[in-house]
């Protein structure tokens, strides 16, 4: 809901609250922010929050250093895990230059480009998001240690499953602040556990994506656990994924998940950098259901693209290779427009695979194109690629092919 500032200005005085959290993401999805007194607020839906745009990764040297932080009221949140006595509340930030200009670098505002060229042309996209996490026991001064929470597998249960109660609670908590998890499981990992989300629109699931992994940071530090959302925290062990569910519909009701396909499959090594932006995340794909070959099916777990068994509203594609490194905003805007270019030049997907894609041989797999299989290899692909340079800002590529 869209607040007015008159109206967030008197919540904060009559709800008790005494700070008000501005928070943004670095070209990264690393959430920042800053804490102002209720007394501020005046100033600053005026004027806006300014930062150091220097201190902030991608965002520019030391010249011409001050952004300003345009806190959008839409995104009013109270943080639960905060003391009572005093409320602590949250708004995500628009970043502008001094004259208002939106940033460029700013990974909302690239979100929102990509909604509004969706929206000229006629479609509506939505997102669902599965995250999956590791759980680690800290050691005596609070530090993560290698030993996971639990010992437990898929969908096992307590007591095996020690993670239920975090979960519990990590869910709670996302409830008492507007977001509602689908649901959440043990994963196949030691200690490792998964949290699904309904749909929304894209802007709305990167920023609860965003929110979703300060929670379970915070409820994991209270229960004495550090959670970690690198996709291969342990070796031989199953990686963690972000799982992006995708849908699109027109004004005319036509069957647009064969284009959906198409675009992201022609566009996926293009945009693998940013779905898999750390060293790790190469370490993961190919190996345990993560997927390596460029490919598509129905309701098989080996493939890049899965199309789960639904029906009407809920038809959908899920990609699988992403990984919780992610910058959100960034992923959802890249997906956006290779769907669009998909619809837009009418592609159709190739014939699916429907083959296990871990255990088929040389001979099965030949002719299937691979995703990158480095870190260097999938900057090579991204700094070359017209269709990056067409949706990011050359300061963001070259932030991350390390230029």
């Amino acid at each position: 809901m869209k607040y007015l500032p008159e109206e967030i200005i008197q919540y904060a005085a009559e709800d008790n609250v005494k700070f008000i959290r501005l928070a943004f993401c670095d070209i990264y999805g690393r959430q920042k922010n800053i804490s102002v007194m209720p007394g501020e607020l005046e100033r600053i839906f005026k004027y806006g929050a300014a930062i150091d745009a220097s201190a902030v990764a991608g965002f520019g040297g030391s010249v011409k250093s001050d952004l300003f932080l345009r806190p959008d009221t839409s995104t009013l949140a109270a943080l639960p895990w905060r003391s009572e006595n005093g409320k602590v509340v949250r708004m995500f930030c628009d970043i502008t230059y001094p004259d208002g200009t939106p940033f460029e670098a700013d990974g909302r505002y690239i979100l929102k480009n990509a909604v509004l060229e969706a929206e000229k042309s006629g479609y509506s996209f939505m997102f669902g998001s599965e995250f999956e996490f590791y759980l680690f026991k800290t050691d005596e001064n609070g530090e993560a240690t290698n030993e996971p929470y639990d010992r437990a597998g898929y969908m096992d249960i307590a007591p095996e499953d020690k993670g239920e109660n975090v979960r519990r609670e990590i869910c709670l908590t996302l409830e008492q602040m507007g977001i509602l998890p689908e649901s959440s499981h043990h994963e196949e990992g030691p200690g490792q556990n998964e949290i699904d989300f309904r749909y929304s629109d894209p802007l709305t699931a990167a920023d609860n994506a965003v929110t979703f992994c300060g929670v379970v940071k915070n409820i994991a530090a209270r229960n004495g656990l550090v959670a970690d959302f690198s996709p291969k925290p342990i070796i031989n062990k199953a990686g963690s994924g972000l799982h992006i569910n995708m849908s699109v519909k027109c004004e005319s009701g036509r069957d647009l998940l064969p284009n959906l396909i198409a675009g992201v499959l022609d566009r996926i090594k293009d945009m693998t950098l940013f779905l898999n932006p750390c060293f790790e995340s190469y370490e993961r794909l190919g190996k345990n259901k993560a997927p390596g070959y460029i490919s598509w099916s129905t309701e098989n777990r080996s493939q890049l693209i899965r199309i789960p068994a639904a029906v009407d509203n809920y038809r959908r594609l899920e990609l699988r290779s992403p990984d919780p490194t992610a910058n959100p905003y960034l992923a959802f805007a890249l997906l956006i427009h290779a769907g669009l270019a998909g619809m837009e030049n009418n592609l159709t997907p190739p014939a699916p695979v429907d083959k296990n894609m871990f255990t088929a041989g040389e001979a099965a797999l030949e002719g299937i194109d691979r995703l990158p299989r480095s870190i260097e290899e999938a900057r090579e692909i991204a700094y070359k690629s017209d269709f990056i340079k067409n949706i990011l800002p050359q300061s963001v590529i070259d932030s991350y092919c390390g230029k």
